[in-house]
């Protein structure tokens, strides 16, 4: 596993990533589930995904994480 740089803090990669250009345009990012749960944990990663409001699924190797309000509905 690689090292982590000093400066890279839970809060600052939170913050990196839900001020991502597609988060704040309210799109989609998407994050490895074995980096958010090295990086931050699934607690912390769950709880600030809520508190923007926002919505995520777990599917395979990946977090998907929809940066706006709206309902998410599966079509197939």
């Amino acid at each position: 596993m690689a090292q982590l740089p000093d400066y890279l803090t839970p809060d600052l990669w939170l913050d990196q990533l839900f001020s991502s250009g597609e988060a704040r345009k309210g799109g989609v990012v998407k994050r490895q589930i074995r980096d958010v749960e090295r990086l931050v944990g699934r607690a912390a990663f769950s709880e600030a995904v809520q508190r923007r409001g926002f919505s995520a699924v777990e599917n395979g190797r990946h977090f998907v994480v929809f940066c706006n309000s709206r309902p998410i509905r599966r079509v197939v």
